[in-house]
């Protein structure tokens, strides 16, 4: 008689675009773990890398034949098509997504079976994301700007994100069956496709999920380290990302409603202002470093806001 494979706990998806210098290290973390692998898979999902990541990948795979791991690719171009396409052929009861540069602590799954099973009125939840810089923290970094680059600490202790707070992209979890019940990531809301960004995916996701009465929680025990390369960190490059959150604002906000849109645009002046406020502090504080960063994060946002 043939057995059936159980069917895994987890689903672990990661999307990749051209990170072959890190994609590695990123499904290396979760091999690497505490809990046994046969109740977990993970799902590389290509979405259309031009360097040497999908080489890389399958060298990966055929050297440990004991890893639930997959290779999976996805042409339309956008991270949200690669997540939808990753959560199609997951088998797991839960959907966790992971960027390809991030590395997952030892316990990440363990963690996160961990709170599924103490909290199972729980729709999804998100973990903690710290920057892990190369070489070095640039001096310009400060709280309000290290967002952009994945910073995410909202609580010291295991809570219900508060209404329009949610998780962030580079470690979220929800359950199968509510990524079906909410049709999955918003399209018109890509993410980031080439040098383009229209962000927000996971906003307008865990939104609406909330927005159902459903309950989305932070644990900080369920951590990863996001790789910042800080040479990469170029004035053009944090304006690609600031208007891109901007700019998936506009889309959201606007299949809402004009006024959801118009409120957008006043909240994002406002934070304007207060960046002003922020770099003044920074300079009579000793660190004018800090300060310009504050302000163009949100100037550029507001430019992704008013762009199409």
């Amino acid at each position: 008689m043939i057995m059936e494979k159980k069917a895994p706990k987890i689903s672990v998806v990661i999307c990749s675009y051209n990170r072959q210098d890190y994609i590695i290290e990123a499904i290396d973390s979760l091999y690497n773990q505490t809990h046994p692998r046969w109740e977990y898979e993970v799902i590389v999902v290509d979405n259309n890398s031009t360097d040497n990541t999908e080489a890389l990948c399958k060298q990966y795979i055929a050297a440990h034949p004991d890893y639930n791991i997959f290779y999976l690719t996805e042409k339309r171009q956008g991270a949200s098509y690669a997540r939808n396409t990753g959560a199609a052929a997951a088998r797991g009861e839960l959907l966790v997504f992971m960027d390809d540069d991030a590395v997952a602590d030892k316990d990440f799954i363990e963690r996160i079976i961990l709170f599924f099973n103490e909290h199972p009125d729980a729709a999804g939840m998100g973990g903690r994301i710290t920057p892990k810089y190369i070489p070095a923290e640039p001096v310009w970094m400060s709280h309000f700007v290290s967002s952009l680059v994945g910073n995410f600490d909202y609580s010291a202790t295991t809570e219900v994100f508060r209404p329009n707070k949610y998780p962030l992209e580079s470690n979220m979890v929800v359950r199968k069956e509510d990524f079906d019940r909410v049709h999955g990531f918003n399209t018109a809301l890509p993410g980031v496709m080439g040098t383009l960004r229209i962000g927000g995916e996971g906003k307008e996701f865990f939104l609406k999920l909330q927005a159902g009465g459903r309950k989305i929680y932070y644990d900080p025990s369920v951590k990863v380290q996001h790789v910042v390369e800080v040479k990469k960190l170029t004035r053009e490059y944090m304006y690609r990302v600031a208007s891109g959150i901007g700019r998936g604002e506009r889309v959201r906000t606007q299949a809402i409603g004009k006024w959801q849109y118009i409120k957008k645009i006043i909240e994002y002046l406002f934070k304007l202002g207060a960046s002003f406020i922020l770099a003044f502090i920074y300079t009579i504080k000793g660190t004018p470093a800090k300060a310009r960063p504050v302000v163009w994060f949100r100037i550029d946002a507001l430019k992704g806001l008013f762009n199409k």
